[in-house]
């Protein structure tokens, strides 16, 4: 976790944390990240796994599909929601850079998945993450209310405290290179 500056809005936050973040050496973090994950997963006995297409400075958790074997998805934008699509399924580049499963890929309900691994700008010690702002991410984990949440940052981007809103729902764990931190509300 790092010492961070007291920004107080999201929007400071961000500012903040994406430049941190450009300084990190996510491409050499991001093996021993998933490592962790794989270890994560593997005890909760996960197998329906979300995952992220990474894009600019966030850390990759593909390589978790080597060390954990599981059923693995990616989300799709479609409007203001994100649809679950399974791996293996064409890609189409959206326009912020990043892979999503093409529109006529096969899909699946969120209800499925087991574990949610989800990107963020920061997290906090309690979970809650800062996103890009858009809240996709917000609103599609209240279509996958069981399913295990797992924040994939690095261990300079975990700070104290985030502001929250509402809606903001907390992780149950961070993975980071330095290990798996549970966070409230932990789980078994």
């Amino acid at each position: 976790m790092t010492d961070a500056p007291p920004p107080s809005s999201k929007p400071e936050w961000r500012k903040w944390a994406r430049e941190r973040r450009r300084g990190l050496p996510v491409a050499e973090l991001s093996p021993r990240m998933n490592a962790h994950l794989a270890t994560l997963l593997a005890q909760h006995g996960a197998r329906h796994v979300l995952l992220y297409s990474a894009f600019g400075h966030e850390p990759d958790p593909a390589g978790v599909m080597e060390a954990h074997p599981a059923h693995y998805y990616l989300p799709r934008t479609e409007g203001r929601s994100l649809r679950v699509h399974p791996l293996p399924a064409p890609m189409v580049q959206h326009r912020y850079g990043f892979l999503e499963p093409s529109p006529a890929a096969p899909q699946v309900e969120p209800g499925v998945l087991e574990a949610v691994v989800l990107p963020g700008l920061a997290f906090d010690r309690r979970g809650y993450r800062l996103g890009y702002g858009q809240g996709f991410y917000d609103r599609f984990l209240l279509e996958a209310p069981h399913a295990l949440r797992v924040g994939f940052v690095p261990q300079d981007l975990i700070v104290p405290e985030l502001p929250t809103d509402p809606w903001d729902l907390p992780m149950h764990y961070l993975v980071s290179e330095q290990g798996v931190t549970p966070c409230y509300p932990p789980l078994p």
